[in-house]
């Protein structure tokens, strides 16, 4: 069992959870995530590491609340204790040689991408972030992009906080002007799709996570399969054991995002049956 040690509401539908995890604080590297159980009954999901206190022996993850098992997660109380919480798994974000980064997140995929640019922060390279979001009160961690970013543009849909439009926008304004050593985006598969397409407009190099595909983050289950266009030939990868960073120029987003959907139906009724049972409880 393991223990939550904190917990924090950042949004009516997102979580913010540091659980007592000391082998897994010890090895975990931004980019990485781990995979818990709430209960015996419970199904395996991952979720991406969003912080390590070495000290306290803690890690932090970030989720929203969509399905049965965040349901589910989401009622563990504080000093309460989940079955399971295995990791880290995954390759970490490659930060090697890279001086000069522009990190663009999305929604609750800034959640990844915080540690990334907190590690690149770290080691000494220019951080520009770019996060965005649909609305004003959907904004999550503005303030630790600015410790960790030397210069942020926050972005919503409508334009209620930050400038209005989505990240592809300052995105191009920043290309047309200088070159980054790299681009790494996380966020929702048509935000990540978009991104790739606004970078390759000036062909500058884009790293994206995968994560938003993984189910049981282990490969055994082929829901995370990705097609990748390798040298004129498809090549299939699976997010959680090859990734989940990869090439954002040979991902296949639009079968990516098929495969997406296709459980829809199944975690909407999970999540139903869930809230439910809360509900009579």
């Amino acid at each position: 069992m393991f223990k939550i040690a904190h917990r924090k509401s950042l949004k009516p539908t997102v979580t913010q959870i540091e659980v007592v995890a000391p082998l897994v604080a010890n090895k975990a590297k931004p980019g990485q995530f781990i995979i818990l159980r709430v209960d015996d009954d419970g199904e395996r999901i991952p979720l991406t590491v969003a912080g390590v206190n070495k000290e306290e022996g803690t890690v932090k993850v970030i989720f929203q609340v969509v399905g049965a098992t965040t349901t589910k997660l989401n009622n563990v109380p504080e000093g309460g204790y989940i079955q399971d919480f295995v990791g880290p798994l995954g390759n970490a974000t490659e930060t090697e040689g890279i001086k000069k980064v522009c990190i663009v997140g999305g929604g609750v995929g800034c959640a990844i991408a915080l540690p990334v640019a907190e590690e690149f922060h770290r080691i000494g390279a220019d951080v520009t972030s770019i996060i965005g979001f649909r609305n004003k009160d959907l904004v999550i961690l503005e303030d630790e992009f600015k410790a960790a970013s030397n210069r942020l543009v926050v972005m919503t849909d409508d334009g209620s906080y930050g400038r209005e439009g989505n990240c592809t926008v300052p995105l191009k304004e920043f290309l047309a002007n200088e070159k980054f050593d790299m681009i790494i985006c996380i966020g929702p598969l048509i935000m990540m799709k978009f991104t790739v397409l606004a970078a390759k407009e000036f062909d500058a190099p884009i790293t994206v996570s995968m994560s938003p595909i993984m189910i049981d983050g282990t490969g055994m289950c082929g829901g995370c399969r990705l097609t990748l266009h390798q040298d004129g030939k498809d090549v299939t990868k699976f997010a959680c054991v090859d990734g989940p960073d990869f090439n954002g120029y040979e991902v296949d987003f639009d079968s990516a995002i098929m495969r997406s959907r296709m459980y829809s139906d199944f975690e909407r009724h999970a999540y139903e049956e869930t809230c439910n049972l809360f509900k009579k409880a």
